[in-house]
């Protein structure tokens, strides 16, 4: 692969400079970051890169069938591996699927490629799974393995795997600065109706706005946690909110849903939502 396309790509100039010298993408990779830094971003140009149908170089060609159903996540050779509706965990099950899914031959491009999603939340038994396809897996199947600390995969893990560590929020060119603290304070001052009426105006956001709109947010909010702890319950509950809901962005769930989703946790009592006292 030569000519590698990473215009879509926020920031992150070493990561650039490092993909660009490349001729070719590995099997296996870690993006790691925190929220706002472009894993998910990243993630994505490499996935349309691995499954562009363009002839030549400059992949992703971002026009090509294989590009454009990568980017609507409809593309069979894309698939998104994350922890089951209601669950923190990625368990050992989901990853032997992989592993057998892995052996089946891609079905429009020359590689299948397997996102797993919040790749700490596999437990050290899915984790010890994967060793063995990332080892021997056959030559078409790659792997992304996005999280926000690679320190907390296992070492196995990491040793065979590339890890793109992208900058942090406050060495990457910002976006949505405005809007991000803006809903940040909302979400720990606002009033309830004040919150609503905000989260039914995001709906009109592409949703890839919304989706970086809800990692900036996010780091946002960790920003604040550093300079007043008296925050920290309500903080951490939106924290953990976004982080479900730009799960489930990646999954290509609508903007109505994660709107209503945002607004509906506002009534939700108790440590878990964002009503805490």
């Amino acid at each position: 692969m030569s000519g590698f396309n990473l215009a879509a790509l926020p920031g992150n100039p070493g990561i650039r400079r490092q993909l660009a010298a490349r001729a070719s993408l590995s099997h296996a990779y870690i993006l790691s970051g925190p929220p706002g830094s472009g894993k998910h971003d990243l993630a994505l140009i490499l996935a349309q890169a691995m499954v562009c149908t363009a002839p030549g170089g400059g992949r992703p060609c971002l026009q090509c069938a294989g590009c454009r159903k990568a980017a609507g996540g409809i593309h069979p050779d894309v698939v998104r591996i994350a922890p089951p509706e209601g669950k923190r965990d990625i368990v050992v099950d989901q990853i032997r699927a992989l592993r057998t899914d892995a052996y089946i031959k891609p079905n429009e491009a020359g590689r299948k490629v397997y996102l797993i999603e919040d790749a700490p939340a596999m437990n050290p038994s899915a984790q010890n799974a994967l060793l063995k396809v990332l080892e021997e897996g056959p030559p078409y199947a790659a792997f992304l393995l996005l999280a926000d600390n690679a320190g907390m995969l296992l070492p196995t893990i990491r040793s065979r795997c590339e890890t793109l560590a992208l900058a942090p929020p406050e060495e990457a060119a910002p976006a949505y600065s405005e809007a991000a603290d803006r809903l940040a304070r909302l979400l720990l001052e606002g009033e309830e109706r004040e919150l609503l009426e905000h989260c039914a105006a995001l709906e009109a956001l592409a949703r890839e706005e919304l989706a970086g709109l809800l990692d900036s947010t996010a780091a946002a909010l960790g920003a604040r946690l550093k300079t007043d702890l008296s925050e920290a319950p309500r903080a951490l509950a939106a924290c953990d909110l976004l982080k479900k809901l730009r799960d489930a962005a990646g999954f290509y769930v609508g903007n109505g849903h994660l709107c209503g989703w945002l607004a509906a946790a506002m009534a939700v009592p108790g440590p878990e939502g964002l009503g805490v006292p």
